[in-house]
């Protein structure tokens, strides 16, 4: 898995169903496309249905944060980077940037996901190969500078 670069997705169309009424992306829809995005990175690691159907196990998202930045609309397409920020043995923590096929940046996604036993559920660790993979692509990410948002809080700041 050797790179320079974080993951980058292919490219995602703007579904029509997904326009609300002011006539943009709805919210709601910028989690879509970050989730089709982590799923193809998550497919480099060894997750999928696949992996579901071998194992009984897979991955649960257990906290995303969004940031808006730029609006899209009906006709953009877009794709994602994946960063893998830090890991342990049963989750991982991810940042993604949505990408305007323009160059510029719509939107940022920072998540936590869990490796679950489906039998339980329970969260347990990660197979060995797995593991291996996802501390491959940590190591990777860990020499490029860190994407800018990262860890945003949100709040209002204090006047005076």
């Amino acid at each position: 898995m050797t790179t320079t670069a974080p993951f980058m997705s292919s490219l995602f169309g703007i579904e029509p169903g997904w326009i609300d009424h002011n006539d943009h992306l709805n919210m709601g829809y910028y989690t879509v496309l970050f989730d089709r995005a982590a799923d193809e990175a998550f497919a480099r690691f060894g997750f999928g249905p696949d992996y579901v159907a071998r194992a009984n196990h897979t991955t649960f998202s257990a906290e995303f944060h969004v940031r808006y930045l730029r609006e899209l609309k009906l006709g953009d397409r877009v794709r994602s980077s994946f960063w893998l920020i830090a890991h342990d043995e049963k989750r991982f923590h991810s940042f993604q940037e949505l990408y305007h096929e323009d160059g510029w940046l719509a939107a940022t996604g920072e998540g936590m996901t869990l490796h679950v036993d489906l039998a339980g559920p329970r969260v347990v660790a990660m197979p060995e190969d797995i593991l291996g993979r996802v501390a491959e692509m940590a190591e990777e990410h860990a020499r490029l500078p860190r994407p800018e948002g990262v860890g945003a809080r949100i709040g209002l700041a204090r006047k005076g």
